[in-house]
């Protein structure tokens, strides 16, 4: 209310009558630093019918969020379990390799050190046969 007044004199009492926001409006009184107000019951109703269509949306928006939130949340609950499904089914495919490996003997290292051995070799010499 204050912000949007305006005043004419340095005291209240000096005030000419002006209106502060639909509905309130001050009226000097005699040499007093008191105000009085005059407030119009027709702009009252219309406020609080307006306040009433505002909570009914703001009501609306909360259930609409509310909603989301649940489905949010179901859908997280699902992720999870699939993760955790995931999680134990990459254990058990780790576990069967291992036992795997195991039966079949170390020579798998020794195959993939000597791939990785042919194939540095091979772009070394064609990296030296282009370059010339």
């Amino acid at each position: 209310m204050a912000a949007n007044s305006h005043r004419v004199g340095s005291s209240y009492g000096g005030a000419a009558p002006y209106r502060s926001r639909d509905g309130l409006s001050t009226r000097p009184v005699s040499a007093s630093e008191e105000i009085q107000l005059r407030i119009d019951p027709m702009d009252l109703d219309d406020e609080i019918t307006g306040l009433h269509s505002q909570v009914r949306r703001l009501r609306h928006v909360a259930e609409e969020i509310g909603t989301e939130v649940k489905y949010q949340k179901n859908f997280l609950e699902e992720l999870q379990m699939t993760m955790i499904k995931a999680q134990a089914g990459v254990k058990n495919n780790l576990r069967r390799l291992n036992k795997s490996i195991i039966q079949s003997g170390s020579n798998h290292i020794l195959h993939v050190i000597l791939f990785a051995l042919v194939c540095f070799f091979v772009v070394y010499l064609w990296s030296k046969m282009f370059r010339k």
